[in-house]
């Protein structure tokens, strides 16, 4: 019997255009730190979620798997179970491979949480989230744990969601905490950002942007000039993929 340290193991990423993700390149290291020889990590990029499919039948030695944009909500009916957690979001960004079939995590709430918590300050009482993808959902889940209230902004909302031109004065004033949850001034497009007043920031607020690459985005910039408390993502990546590691391993 092949012995249980010497067992090969794969990992990967499901997304789409992710030539630039971080989770290929942090487990890579990982791995070489902990002289696992027997594990690596592959980015597995889908035109569509139908391919998803033959990865897991085909990829043998797959452990577990990270998910990321656009099919974080996609992936999930192709999944024999689902974490409580997940499930109440609605969406998944880590996969274990269990005797019983594919199970769905969610652990970028849990990187959120951990990457927000200490940054929130009394006033921190409302957010707006810009985006409804995936992502924004685990936000949304987590703010309503901590007690902030929060509200979508998209640039087709729907009810209860508001889009850009109604962010006036007062409703920045009112909403503390903007995160962003949109890819807008992802590298290599820096000078983009999302189209808020931005005018109407203040020392009083909190900007969180889930992209970290660059280190400051645009979004984030104009914040630090109004004198803004701001935050990249790295620190959730990399709270969540230690999440996403434990899950894999057991530990």
């Amino acid at each position: 019997m092949e012995k249980e340290e010497n067992k090969q193991r794969s990992f990967g990423l499901v997304g789409k255009d992710i030539s630039y993700s971080f989770s290929r390149g942090y487990f890579t290291k990982k791995f070489e730190e902990l002289n696992l020889k027997n594990h690596s990590y592959v980015n597995y990029d889908l035109p569509t979620i139908q391919d998803f499919e033959m990865i897991v039948k085909e990829e043998l030695h797959l452990t577990g798997l990270n998910v990321t944009i656009p099919y974080k909500e996609a992936v999930i009916p192709y999944l024999a179970e689902l974490d409580p957690m997940a499930a109440e979001i609605g969406a998944v960004n880590t996969i274990s491979f269990t005797e019983t079939g594919l199970k769905g995590y969610n652990t970028d709430a849990y990187g959120f949480k951990m990457a927000l918590q200490p940054l929130l300050k009394e006033q921190h009482k409302k957010a707006l989230i810009l985006g409804t993808g995936g992502a924004s959902k685990a936000i949304a889940y987590i703010l309503s744990k901590l007690g902030i209230s929060y509200t979508f902004v998209s640039r087709t909302p729907s009810e209860d969601q508001l889009g850009y031109d109604a962010l006036s004065d007062a409703v920045m004033a009112e909403n503390l905490v903007i995160i962003n949850c949109t890819p807008i001034g992802t590298f290599p497009d820096l000078e983009a950002k999302p189209a808020i007043p931005y005018e109407f920031i203040t020392e009083k607020h909190l900007l969180f942007d889930l992209i970290y690459n660059p280190e400051r985005t645009a979004f984030l910039l104009e914040g630090e000039a109004k004198g803004a408390t701001v935050a990249n993502g790295l620190k959730m990546l990399e709270e969540q993929a230690e999440r996403a590691w434990a899950i894999w391993t057991g530990n």
